[in-house]
């Protein structure tokens, strides 16, 4: 899929560029894709060494006291609907929209937290460097929204450790959205791009998601 894609995104280009408008004035942090793309470094992945037990997770949270993990914390975060809390964080009811392929679900035993740039592909990336409390924080980051995110189990096998050269979901809202959230990440950790990856993005900010915008920040040290 990933590959029809990108194939299709030079004309789809050319179909949208006559529509092209002024853009706003971004307010402080927010910058446009093409933007912070180009602050990105772009190095060879080092894969070697990668176990997921390197990134603890999931631990208590932002609030140790309302004895909800981080997952269960992005999960009532991102609900729709909000579900009921129980005992133990147990979390009953609410609603939620799968952010990678638009699905409503109201079980929440359902969802996947997912890292949108996943443990593997952030240790290729630079964290095997990391110290474990530094890849702790990353594995539990609630501090910028797109970092962890709720979605269906399916999708997350879907998507698995990949990165944009090889997954984007499908629709056009979705996929701008991923890849500037996807940088945004990246930028956030100080987390490199490899080749491929680098070429798949430059088609997405030559192409449809040029106008979009990605939130700067910087991670907790």
């Amino acid at each position: 899929m990933i590959k029809n894609l990108m194939r299709g995104l030079a004309a789809l280009a050319l179909v949208l560029s006559p529509l092209a408008v002024p853009s706003p004035a971004l307010s402080a942090g927010v910058v446009l894709f093409p933007d912070a793309l180009a602050a990105l470094t772009e190095d060879a992945e080092n894969p070697a060494g990668y176990e997921e037990t390197a990134f603890r997770h999931w631990n208590q949270g932002l609030d140790p006291a309302d004895g909800c993990d981080t997952r269960a914390e992005v999960l009532v975060a991102e609900a729709v609907d909000a579900p009921k809390t129980g005992a133990g964080c147990a979390l009953t009811g609410g609603m939620w929209t799968s952010y990678y392929d638009g699905q409503n679900v109201t079980d929440p035993a359902l969802l996947r937290v997912d890292h949108l740039v996943a443990l593997e592909e952030a240790w290729q990336s630079g964290a095997s460097g990391w110290t474990a409390a530094r890849r702790e924080k990353y594995a539990n980051d609630q501090g910028a929204a797109a970092t962890l995110v709720a979605v269906t189990a399916r999708s997350q096998k879907d998507k698995a450790g990949r990165d944009p050269a090889e997954w984007v979901p499908a629709e056009n809202a979705r996929y701008c959205r991923y890849v500037g959230e996807w940088v945004g990440t990246k930028l956030r950790w100080g987390l490199t791009v490899d080749k491929d990856e680098m070429e798949a993005l430059k088609l997405f900010a030559d192409g449809p998601c040029e106008d979009t915008v990605v939130h700067r920040s910087t991670a907790p040290r």
